[in-house]
């Protein structure tokens, strides 16, 4: 019934495994691959056929978990997976990133591929899985996909590079990389670090390069027993159409592209295409050389062979900077008179207002994932509203740029928060892009950064980062610092690097062509280096280090341990003591299971007195220690004093006098302060006091008296 084909590898300690021919055999490709005891699904389909007029490539990335994967079931009212969670969208980018330039050029067709993790081992992640299905579900569909690619991640554990580690080797690992990328070249890189040299980095990316090549071979094994004739497409020439528009408008856009001012330069273009448009493109009642989707190909083809051919050949770029000069850049702290922290980082047309707020633990994410549900204390929030390129649009919830740059810019600054425990706030950065032209996600990780430090965090260091991009001719390469987004849109490769002044925190790279070498790869890195010291000298201008103090509208807290014996003392009965306290000091007030108190409000006094009242709920009272308690309760037998914070004991009627009396009311009431001596406790544990031997009057115990019954 199957004819089921498979191929198998030993790589890095476990075997992996990629297998059709038994699952979704309607799908133009599909592969289940397993590492471990982790599945992914991988299917691939592809229309035979492009919409009329469309000008763009329309591939889709779709990737799912499966709550069943790991043996849970969703929460929630309707118990089934909803919209995509972060980890989904980023996992989803992850694997379009690498697989998009491969395509033919000038293939139109919808791709829809779909990745959908069936099982989970709780020890190695599913992205990779992913990565290498996608992969090999397009070679085996037949579409003009120039591939395979195959894709590692990296680990550095005790000075040495780890290839594909454990989600628990990972807690101990320096750097979480992944590099996607062909046989011969890295086409992505995707990473998260602490502070580690351009070297290091850079070693990493060539060790996953090279331990992917085991795979892209396998797939290329598998493809031969089982992929389908390749589809016929052959692009569509415009070389003619390309032609007729640079000897009509070539001057025009050379004169638009020396414009330093985004829009005046927008301007210019604009006149230039439409200039073309109507001398070039036909209409019904009067054909032209061209039909519409060729001028538009045609157009952009022109566009970048100006901007690409002005850099190679000159050295200069679109607004006149050299290739390693970084834009005019103004800082400034505190921009914000309300908020915890802020910051206003400009860079030339790109800017972000950035803002950093401090809560507490009740303040912390939920995340439901494969792996359970987990806290976050670290949130960052990137948005780009259509104003900031002078465009109109739709507002709404973040979408899958806004999740992917705001992990861009997390991934960079994580590396240096405070300890929890010696900062124990959660914190929530805010990144608005109000201009965009060019890497307003660095300008996220610039301005965040200014931001926190506002706030009083005390972070290791400031972070800074930059965008590099690329353009290789045959007649030359040039590697660009500080990006401007027509040279990101016209050019070959998006390299961001944030770090430290010590190291990098975190590297994303993206190419558009057929991958780059090491050598271009090393040369960007040092260009990058450069960059970031000049970008955080100008940050230093603005604040240099963090503050000495937390911003006066950011709430104060204090932490301090309890016995885990006396949680329940703390709590009380249905978290009656617990809301007491809160109630009449005014202060939040947060228990762990493991005895951590979080305690935290606007004012000090409030604070300090939680505290005071918490330590009186859980000291320990001491025998032999005198104590002023409440008379609290009478009885035939003696009565019962409250002494130590929530604690009650009995004074036996013989030992609240030196002479006999013969009931407790005959010496107090209800209500009125004693003098007691904590003598110890019975053998059921409990509290026996005596005033008999105690001055009632000094509360000093009398000489000589011991309390004996």
């Amino acid at each position: 019934m199957f004819n089921k084909q498979s191929v198998s590898l030993e790589w890095a300690g476990r075997t992996l495994t990629i297998e059709t021919g038994q699952v979704a055999r309607q799908a133009d490709g599909a592969v289940m691959v397993t590492y471990g005891d982790t599945q992914v699904l991988a299917t691939a389909c592809f229309a035979k056929s492009a919409k009329p007029g469309q000008d763009f490539f329309p591939l889709t990335v779709n990737y799912m978990e499966k709550y069943y994967a790991s043996g849970r079931i969703p929460g929630g009212f309707f118990k089934r997976e909803g919209r995509p969670t972060d980890k989904e969208t980023l996992t989803s980018r992850l694997i379009d990133r690498p697989i998009r330039p491969l395509f033919v050029k000038g293939f139109k067709n919808e791709v829809q591929v779909v990745l959908t993790c069936m099982s989970y081992d709780l020890e190695n992640d599913a992205d990779i899985l992913g990565m290498i299905g996608a992969s090999a579900a397009l070679v085996l569909s037949g579409a003009p996909f120039m591939g395979p690619i195959g894709a590692a991640r990296v680990g550095y554990i005790d000075g040495e590079y780890v290839i594909n580690p454990t989600i628990a080797e990972l807690e101990d690992s320096d750097l979480d990389l992944v590099v996607a990328g062909t046989a011969d070249a890295v086409m992505m890189v995707e990473s998260e670090a602490y502070e580690l040299s351009e070297d290091v980095m850079l070693g990493a990316v060539m060790a996953g390069h090279e331990s992917m090549q085991p795979v892209i071979d396998a797939i290329i094994d598998l493809a031969e027993k089982a992929a389908k004739e390749p589809f016929d497409f052959e692009p569509d020439d415009n070389s003619a159409a390309l032609e007729a528009i640079q000897k009509l408008v070539g001057q025009d856009l050379s004169a638009a592209y020396s414009i330093t001012d985004k829009l005046e330069r927008q301007a210019a273009v604009g006149a230039a295409r439409d200039k073309a448009k109507a001398a070039l493109v036909g209409t019904e009642e009067a054909p032209g050389e061209m039909t519409g989707d060729a001028f538009k190909a045609s157009f952009k083809e022109a566009e970048a062979a100006v901007v690409r051919g002005d850099i190679i050949k000159t050295g200069k770029r679109i607004d006149g900077r050299a290739l390693d000069q970084v834009r005019s850049i103004e800082a400034i702290a505190g921009f914000l008179p309300r908020t915890h922290g802020s910051s206003l980082f400009t860079r030339g047309e790109t800017q972000a207002i950035c803002v950093a707020t401090l809560g507490t633990s009740d303040d912390e994410q939920f995340i439901d994932g494969l792996d359970g549900t987990s806290k976050s204390k670290f949130m960052l929030h990137y948005n780009f509203p259509p104003y900031s390129v002078g465009e109109t649009g739709r507002m709404g919830g973040a979408g899958r740029r806004e999740i992917g740059h705001g992990k861009l810019a997390w991934r960079a600054l994580q590396a240096v928060l405070p300890d929890h425990a010696e900062f124990p706030y959660t914190i929530r950065l805010v990144s608005e892009i109000t201009e965009s032209n060019g890497s307003s996600s660095m300008a996220t990780v610039c301005g965040c950064s200014l931001a926190m430090m506002d706030a009083g965090v005390p972070v290791t260091r400031p972070v800074s980062g930059i965008a590099m991009g690329l353009i290789k001719e045959p007649n030359g390469v040039a590697v660009l610092s500080d990006i401007l987004g027509d040279e990101d849109h016209l050019g070959d490769m998006d390299f961001k690097v944030a770090g430290t002044e010590k190291g990098l925190t975190s590297l994303q790279m993206d190419i558009k062509i057929a991958g780059i070498t090491k050598d271009i790869m090393k040369t960007a890195l040092e260009q990058a280096k450069g960059g970031r010291m000049h970008i955080l000298a100008e940050m230093a201008k603005a604040l240099d280090t963090s503050r000495d103090s937390l911003s006066e509208n950011a709430p104060q807290m204090e932490i301090m341990k309890v016995p885990t014996d006396k949680i329940r003392d703390v709590i009380g009965s249905g978290g009656k003591v617990i809301r007491g306290i809160v109630e009449e000091s005014g202060a939040k007030v947060n228990i762990d299971d493991d005895g951590t108190v979080q305690i935290s409000a606007l004012d000090r006094p409030a604070i300090e007195k939680a505290m005071k009242m918490i330590k009186e709920i859980t000291a320990e009272a001491e025998v032999g220690e005198i104590y002023q308690g409440t008379v609290v309760g009478l009885k035939d037998f003696g009565i019962f004093v409250n002494f130590f914070g929530p604690k009650d004991g009995l004074v036996h009627v013989s030992q609240m006098a030196k002479e006999r009396i013969g009931h407790p009311k005959e010496l107090v009431k209800e209500g009125d302060k004693v003098w007691v001596k904590l003598m110890g406790f019975d053998d059921r544990g409990k509290v026996r006091l005596s005033m008999k031997v105690v001055d009632q009057a000094t509360g000093k115990q009398f000489e000589g008296a011991e309390g004996e019954e």
